[in-house]
């Protein structure tokens, strides 16, 4: 009889044990639920990846400032602020922003006359959706902003992307959605000095609900760091990427057969099947068979990191490496447009002259750099006619992105990137998105703005030129290490 009486205990202390177990496990689950980003996720107005739409209109969009005397042919040519007023135009439900810089209203007394006037005009169409009843909501690293304020007054969303917190970087992400269809990527940011007085390249996508959904993922997931400091371990299928390198999205773009998709960087934030930026700009330039054309504002392949006080440089190979892939192993022709300007690093020449030398006593090697300079003395920071292009294209793709190509801005810098590829079949080269970007590039290869080094005697001056220029923090005409 006393078998029964102590295996009772036992039992109860099994099933307490077991319930307990039970209760952590559930405990464990909703602390992972609700650390994740995007959970729950908000509405994405009835737009699915087996219901969006691929028939879509790509639009090159440029701002050239007026003191810049470019031949622009106005067949491709679509100035940028009337991209973004079209944009606006379309807009009937939402319009989600992201930009490192809002600098849209300028009330200097210098800067009060056309040179501003597209940025004020811009930031009144933004209030204005109120009105409308579309809303608007913006994601910013911008902590102390008047401007954000007062759209914020006006009914705007405003959430804050803590990049120091995530990668002691920054936020160079820049792009616009509108009503889940129609997107905007490109160098531009909210600044009245991208609508003016520099020149910025981006591309505008209309009726493409299938990349609106994709690049709004990428909003939302911006959107979901909101006074956080940490990135959750757990994804939500709301920010998983629709299209990347491996399945990219088939679409026509102008009637024209091609594949696309949106990538991101730095890697932390590369959701589940979200390609990198540095990955995407690799398969672009590996793609090419016959030329590749780049135009950034810098190009230097180092990251520097500090810890602990120290600082830390190391040499950053992804992008160098498959261009010296590209000129000597494939022979494809390469040009390299970059801008000299007060911030050019003095090691930009030496990378610059090592990519040069590759083509010493090869045949079939051709490889040419120049750099966009407007010669402009400067008495602020404007940097009036700075060449803030950010893209390759070649024969048969092209990216266009938010990032110089400098290491240490893939590595923590936040940015989104576009890559187009067209298909074989292409039935008027004329209206591809490939031959637009094309003609821009050998526009401003071909101007007086843009000039090759001079022998290597002078390599000497030049650096010392730059680091004088760095420290100065101006560029005089006088000193201008450039040919012309």
């Amino acid at each position: 009889m006393a078998g029964p009486t102590t295996q009772e205990p036992l039992k109860t202390q099994q099933k307490c044990i077991a319930i307990f177990a039970l209760m952590c496990c559930f405990a464990v689950l909703m602390v992972l639920i609700f650390s994740s980003v995007d959970v729950w996720g908000d509405d994405e107005d009835g737009i699915t990846e087996e219901n969006c739409s691929n028939d879509c209109r790509i639009v090159l969009v440029e701002n050239i400032p007026d003191d810049l005397s470019l031949l622009v042919d106005g067949r491709h040519h679509f100035p940028l602020s009337v991209g973004f007023h079209t944009l606006l135009d379309q807009a009937k439900h939402s319009v989600e922003v992201v930009s490192p810089v809002w600098d849209l209203n300028s009330w200097d007394l210098e800067t009060m006359a056309s040179t501003a006037k597209q940025g004020q005009l811009l930031f009144q169409r933004l209030l204005s959706l109120k009105s409308r009843g579309v809303k608007l909501k913006i994601s910013s690293s911008v902590t102390n902003s008047a401007e954000l304020k007062t759209l914020a007054a006006h009914n705007a969303e405003v959430h804050f992307v803590n990049m120091t917190a995530f990668t002691r970087g920054g936020l160079h992400s820049s792009f616009w959605i509108v009503d889940r269809k129609h997107i905007y990527i490109g160098s531009a940011a909210m600044d009245w000095r991208s609508l003016s007085k520099r020149k910025e390249l981006g591309v505008m996508v209309y009726n493409c609900s299938c990349l609106g959904l994709d690049l709004h993922r990428v909003f939302s997931f911006y959107w979901q760091l909101h006074d956080r400091d940490y990135i959750p371990s757990i994804w939500s299928k709301r920010v998983t990427a629709l299209y990347g390198k491996h399945n990219a999205l088939e679409l026509q773009l102008n009637a024209t057969w091609a594949t696309a998709y949106v990538s991101t960087s730095p890697e932390l934030f590369c959701t589940k099947d979200r390609t990198r930026d540095v990955d995407a700009i690799s398969q672009v330039i590996q793609s090419a068979k016959t030329f590749i054309f780049i135009s950034v504002t810098d190009y230097l392949p180092l990251v520097s990191r500090s810890f602990r006080g120290t600082s830390v440089t190391r040499y950053w190979s992804p992008i160098d490496e498959v261009i010296r892939e590209a000129v000597v192993v494939r022979g494809v022709r390469v040009r390299l447009l970059i801008s000299f300007w007060k911030k050019t690093h003095p090691l930009t020449f030496n990378f610059v002259t090592s990519l040069k030398s590759l083509c010493m006593h090869l045949h079939n090697c051709s490889l040419e750099v120049k750099f966009f300079s407007h010669n402009k003395e400067q008495k602020d920071d404007v940097q009036h006619g700075l060449n803030h292009n950010k893209y390759v294209v070649t024969d048969s793709a092209l990216y266009v992105g938010n990032h110089d190509w400098v290491g240490s801005d893939f590595a923590i810098n936040a940015g989104v990137g576009l890559m187009v590829k067209m298909k074989n079949n292409l039935t008027d080269s004329r209206l591809s998105i490939l031959e637009q970007v094309k003609a821009a590039f050998e526009r401003d290869w071909r101007s007086r703005y843009a000039k090759s080094l001079q022998g290597s005697k002078n390599q000497e001056s030049k650096y010392r030129n730059l680091q004088q220029a760095k420290i100065q923090m101006e560029i005089k005409e006088e000193n201008n290490p450039l040919s012309l």
